[in-house]
């Protein structure tokens, strides 16, 4: 998933943020040109300085890069998407369009290219359009994507006056549903990497829900708290079946996380109150704050952050499957040049504990001779 510079944060020397599906690299676009790292050790990999770019998507740990120029020069038009070889440097494919490109996601078998109205669906082989989809005018290029190919979704905006997202199977090539989310339009959403559950929010700011994509029923709804700020990103830790956290970035510079996995454990006690003893638990359980954590001062309030949680580990009792405890590996890309690593410990009791595991700056780490393989 990419995250392309608001205007907020215009002044920041990164233009967009990516990690690859897997969450083992990531890259940044720059105004000079573009970066990719290996997540688990910061190495960067591989660099190219030839101008501004605004978007760089990678295919997992391969040498296909999907890259968008920012227009600083005639060679690299916002409207040109390049796909291209970081074994040879070399630019593989170009796709030309009318009106600039604000998003492209990928799998192994599709390429999504979102412009300010349409959504164009490729074959990723041999680059064949197999649809194309009119949408409602996304200026920001929101979408999600999960590049599941057993559940492979999109969701874009469906209205530019509340929060509702249509979402598509990219493989099948239909509408699967609308979800109605929210009263206010979506600022953020994210598909969970089994395509299962997607995560939204709103322009108000206060409200993340969670919805089931099979049936478009909402799951869990979590309120980050009265005082609204704008969310940056979302992102589900990895899973196979129900996403154990989930991490939402904002303007006020705090990560929010949420702890799914103890939120879908059975209440130990009943409230006594009247509502209580009438509301079932899957219901009551809407909005408690005990699943919300707030990592604060992460990031300088106003900067923009992209934060990702790329590892889970649960500790299960083997007699009765009861969570005792999950660990996780949360990674923050500042747009002001900065990669964080945090390590989160949620324990039986739904207590979090948090430590910075390690800190660089992205703009001056030195090239590491061995690019990807």
């Amino acid at each position: 998933m990419a995250n392309q510079s608001s205007s907020s944060s215009s002044s920041c020397p990164i233009h967009c943020a990516s990690f690859n599906q897997d969450h083992t690299c990531f890259a940044i676009g720059t105004r000079d040109g573009f970066r990719i790292f290996d997540t688990n050790t910061g190495r960067l990999c591989y660099q190219r300085s030839v101008g501004g770019f605004v978007i760089v998507e990678m295919l997992f740990s391969s040498s296909l890069l999907a890259i968008v120029g920012a227009g600083d020069k005639p060679s690299l038009s916002p409207r040109r998407l390049c796909l291209f070889n970081t074994t040879t440097s070399a630019a593989l494919r170009e796709l030309n369009f009318l009106t600039s490109i604000l998003a492209v996601r990928m799998n192994r078998q599709r390429l999504v290219v979102i412009l300010q109205d349409k959504a164009y669906i490729y074959e990723l082989n041999s680059l064949t359009i197999l649809e194309t989809i009119d949408t409602v005018p996304n200026i920001k290029g929101l979408c999600a994507f999960s590049a599941s190919l057993d559940a492979c979704y999109l969701a874009l905006p469906a209205s530019t006056t509340k929060g509702s997202a249509l979402l598509y199977n990219v493989m099948d090539l239909h509408l699967h549903c609308e979800i109605e989310a929210h009263r206010s339009p979506l600022v953020a959403m994210v598909l969970s990497s089994n395509g299962m559950y997607i995560a939204t929010a709103s322009e108000q700011g206060t409200i993340i829900r969670v919805h089931l994509v099979s049936d478009a029923t909402k799951s869990y709804s979590f309120r980050r708290g009265t005082y609204p700020s704008t969310i940056y990103s979302l992102s589900f830790g990895p899973s196979k079946q129900l996403p154990d956290i989930l991490a939402a970035s904002s303007s006020s510079g705090s990560v929010h996380v949420f702890t799914l996995a103890h939120a879908s454990q059975p209440r130990i006690k009943r409230s006594s109150s009247i509502l209580g003893s009438i509301i079932p638990d899957a219901v009551s359980d809407v909005l408690d704050p005990a699943f919300h954590h707030v990592l604060h001062n992460v990031v300088p309030a106003g900067i923009k952050s992209y934060a990702v949680i790329r590892k889970v580990d649960n500790l299960t009792d083997t007699s009765t499957s009861e969570l005792l405890a999950c660990r996780a590996i949360m990674s923050v890309i500042t747009y002001n040049g900065q990669f964080k690593e945090y390590n989160l410990s949620v324990d039986a009791n739904n207590d979090l504990t948090w430590s910075l595991g390690r800190e660089f700056n992205l703009l001056t780490v030195t090239l590491d001779k061995a690019f990807i393989s």
